[in-house]
Parts: C-alpha cells; sequence; structure tokens
C-alpha cells in the first residue's frame, strides 16, 4: 500500500487570537489571509491536494445575527474568564453586523469556497476556538460547544462534520470521546515525540530546532489507531512553519527538512501529516505561496515515483476502517 500525504489546516481568522492584542494592529495581516485562502484552494486543486480545513464555527456565519442564534446557552467557565472569553466580544459590541463589514469574525463566503472545491474536508477547529485544557470549563461545556458547530454546519451547508483539531494542540482523550457522540471519526493529535507529549522545559526551542535539524524520531507513521469508540487519532506530524523575511537564512533548512520526511514516508509507504494556519500566509503573501507550491511540487515527484498519494483527515479515517476490517 502506497504512502500517504496528509494536510490539514487551522482556520480561524481572529477567533484564533482575540487574547493576544488589539484587532486594528493586524487587520492587514487577516486582510491577506483572507485573500490568500481562494489562492491555496485552487493551487490544491491543481495539484490534487485533499486537505482538512478544521474551521472555527463561528465562522459559519455571514451576519451577526445568524449567529447568536447559535451560540450555545452553556459557556466555557475559564478561570481566566477576561482574558478567554470570546463572548466578551458580543458584550463588548465588537462583533461587526455582517461579512462586509467585518470580515474577521464571519467567513461564510470563504466556507463555501472550501465546500465548492473538490477534494476538501470541512472539519471543525470548534465552535468558539474552545480550549479543553484550561482550568475552570468542563466536559459538558465542551460538547454544547461542538453541537453549535455541528448545528451551524447543518443548518447553514446542509453538512456535517467529521475532523477535529483541537485549538492549540490542546489534546484531551477524554474529550476526544465526547467528540465521538458529536458525530467525530477523526481527531488530530500531537506529534509523536517527547517535546510534543508533554510540557517539559525549553519545550518551543525543541520544537523550533527539529524544523532545520533531526533531534526527533522519525515522525512519519504507519499505524492509524481507532480508539474503543472507532474515532481514529491522526497524529501531527510536522508544523509548516510561515515564511519570515528574518528567516531567510534557515527557509532552506526548514523545507530540506520537510521534504526528507515526505520521501522517507513515499519510500517506506508511510503517512506524513503536515499541518498550518492560513493566516500562516498573512505575511510575505507571495513567498509563502511560493513554498507551498515547492512542497506541492515535491509532492507530484513523489506520486509519479512512488505512488504517493494525497489524503486529507477523513479519508484516513476510512483507510482505518479498511484496515481493521482486513485484519
Amino acid at each position: 500500500m502506497a504512502g500517504s500525504f496528509i494536510f490539514s489546516l487551522d482556520f480561524e481568522l481572529h477567533w484564533g487570537a482575540v487574547e493576544k492584542g488589539d484587532l486594528s494592529k493586524t487587520e492587514a495581516y487577516f486582510t491577506n489571509t483572507r485573500a490568500s485562502i481562494p489562492r491555496v484552494l485552487e493551487l490544491f486543486q491543481e495539484k490534487g491536494i485533499r486537505a482538512t480545513w478544521a474551521t472555527v464555527g463561528m465562522l459559519f456565519a455571514s451576519n451577526r445575527k445568524q449567529l447568536e442564534a447559535y451560540l450555545p446557552k452553556v459557556r466555557p467557565c475559564y478561570e481566566c474568564a477576561a482574558e478567554l472569553n470570546y463572548y466578551s466580544l458580543f458584550d463588548d459590541d465588537k462583533i461587526g453586523p455582517d461579512e462586509v463589514s467585518d470580515p474577521f469574525h464571519f467567513a461564510a463566503s470563504l466556507v463555501k469556497k472550501i465546500l465548492d472545491t473538490p477534494g476538501q474536508d470541512l472539519g471543525t477547529h470548534t465552535f468558539t476556538h474552545y480550549y479543553c485544557n484550561e482550568p475552570g470549563q468542563t466536559i459538558e461545556q465542551f460538547e454544547a460547544d461542538l453541537e453549535a458547530a455541528q448545528n451551524i454546519a447543518k443548518n447553514l451547508y446542509d453538512c456535517s462534520l467529521h475532523s477535529l483539531v483541537f485549538p492549540r494542540n490542546q489534546f484531551n482523550a477524554a474529550y476526544a470521546e465526547a467528540a465521538h457522540r458529536a458525530g467525530i471519526k477523526v481527531v488530530r493529535t500531537n506529534p509523536a515525540v517527547w517535546f510534543w507529549q508533554r510540557p517539559v522545559p525549553m519545550g518551543s526551542l525543541f520544537r523550533a530546532m527539529d524544523t532545520l535539524f533531526p533531534i526527533s524520531s522519525k515522525l512519519t507513521f504507519k499505524k492509524l489507531e481507532l480508539t474503543n469508540d472507532g474515532v481514529l487519532l491522526l497524529p501531527a506530524s510536522r508544523f509548516y512553519r510561515p515564511y519570515k523575511p528574518k528567516e531567510k537564512v534557515i527557509r532552506s533548512l526548514r523545507l530540506k527538512r520537510i521534504k526528507s520526511e515526505m520521501l522517507y514516508a513515499a519510500k517506506n509507504n508511510q503517512y506524513y501529516h503536515l499541518w498550518r494556519h492560513p493566516h500562516n500566509f498573512g505575511y510575505a503573501v507571495e513567498e509563502n505561496m511560493a513554498e507551498l507550491t515547492e512542497i506541492l511540487d515535491y509532492f507530484e515527484e513523489l506520486k509519479a515515483r512512488y505512488e504517493f498519494q494525497s489524503h486529507h483527515m477523513l479519508d484516513m479515517w476510512e483507510k482505518a476502517q479498511e484496515q481493521t476490517k482486513s485484519n
């Protein structure tokens, strides 16, 4: 069986950065992000790339009235509520009336483009960019959040969401089980390496270094792990970091690292799961698009040489079902 190149994106716009600073300072960043998404979708279609777009449910709405109709009655009680309570944007009247006037909190037109592009899997990044490991919140609040995500997807787009990515990679095994009850079939987990699996001193430094040099074990994988409920826990392999002008010198090392992992997966019939955010294209758009094109051109080479295949997260759940039946 041939290896697979898996691609997933965490689509959140300002809902993934509410507590990080003043929106007025990043409007150009998110405007560029929105403009880049149709280009990425066109490139995926050109190169035959199947990808999962794990999307914050609030982005599904086209206007505030529509969004407010889906807000869950049970809301997260984070201990640091002032920082992480995104509902405060409604209370403080920081949400605009519609996507035209507020393209940072509504993205119905882009959600439709994803659905209209062949080979794309519309998944969920929870309804409110929900933090599953933060003190104070409960599994019941998480379930209400996911229910809201499924409701808005079903009622506005007539679709169900089967792929889940936990915001900020706050993977929680108990919450993965709860997600199954909400219709989720596949959950992205963190890379199977020590500085991703548990908090360690200078963990972010180790993760950054590993994008340049192989300090971790192989991040490709072969086994597809289903829980007792039949949910696929699908590991991520590599966060595809954005191009930054000040890091021009190390750019080639990062690309070489990704390509070497792709080659290993292709030659050894293994799986390689690359992920990033659409907003990672927000700065240096042309350079980031050029890098992505280079990676996907290399995928085409590997496809021709080793029959390397492109799959999104839900495809891998189907593969896992097939493997289970054959064993």
